[in-house]
């Protein structure tokens, strides 16, 4: 039994209900986050509304194993990752030793970039915030397919589907994860939780570090495929962990300040920020 709890904002309703009634969308999300408490916060929909987009947020508190979710539906809906594949890829180019840390300068291949700041030989260090499109896919090649399917499998990672092309797979699909399952992983990356060595989550952990305010230190990472744009990571304060997931329809390159726009808007609705 999966136990929901339906919100507005600035008003609470604590109607527990639990979903039989023909609600596949909702028995699908019951089985998908396990038991736990899940609060549905569709009043929050009008946080992307005001800004002229739609989306969703999945909040997650592993502590609790406490679930928040803006446009339930779309929350459970896998979509390709893009450079949010880049908190994985970090962690699996260390754990394979296609980089020997995240101070490693590798090189982007000399070719012309769709941005010129990616034009550069950087270290993850630099290549994750700048989001270094070339520099991961070197990354990739070291790496290759076989130690991928090993490694999406090992972490537990979206559908783990990779296909052939291995410079391309999170770019283009077939891999694909929704803001659910982002959520929970980097969750269990906060904690140290994944299936791999402390040294490595702790270095990720450290170049996905953006800021801190009030108490409250904020680490993430965006990306975008030019259909979806996405932010993901978590929010650590008073000792608590709260990971989140944020993914919305973009198409043009100028919208991408809105992603984090729209989730910092939305974390503080929810008393995180």
């Amino acid at each position: 039994m999966m136990k929901f709890i339906h919100k507005k904002r600035g008003v609470t309703r604590r109607t527990a209900l639990v979903f039989c009634l023909g609600g596949l969308a909702l028995a699908a999300l019951a089985e998908a986050t396990n038991a736990g408490e899940t609060v549905l916060r569709e009043d929050l929909n009008s946080v992307f509304q005001e800004r002229g987009f739609t989306g969703t947020l999945a909040l997650y508190e592993p502590d609790t194993d406490r679930l928040v979710l803006v446009n339930a539906k779309r929350a459970e809906e896998r979509f390709v990752p893009a450079s949010t594949f880049k908190i994985p890829n970090s962690l699996i180019a260390l754990e394979t030793g296609a980089v020997k840390d995240v101070d490693e300068v590798i090189p982007y291949g000399g070719k012309p970039q769709l941005i010129k700041a990616w034009e550069k030989d950087m270290p993850m260090r630099e290549a994750l915030p700048a989001s270094n499109v070339p520099v991961y896919q070197e990354l990739a090649r070291r790496i290759g397919l076989e130690q991928y399917r090993a490694w999406l499998e090992r972490l537990d990672y979206g559908n783990r589907e990779i296909g052939t092309v291995v410079d391309r797979f999170w770019l283009d699909g077939p891999l694909k994860i929704s803001a659910v399952e982002q959520a929970k992983f980097v969750a269990r990356l906060a904690q140290g939780k994944l299936d791999a060595s402390a040294e490595a989550q702790a270095q990720v952990r450290e170049i996905l570090r953006v800021e801190e305010s009030d108490g409250a230190i904020l680490f993430g990472k965006t990306g975008w495929d030019q259909k979806v744009g996405w932010w993901t990571g978590w929010v650590e304060r008073e000792g608590k962990i709260f990971a989140f997931s944020l993914n919305m329809p973009m198409e043009k390159l100028a919208d991408a300040p809105k992603r984090i726009e729209i989730g910092k808007a939305l974390l503080a609705e929810l008393g995180v920020l």
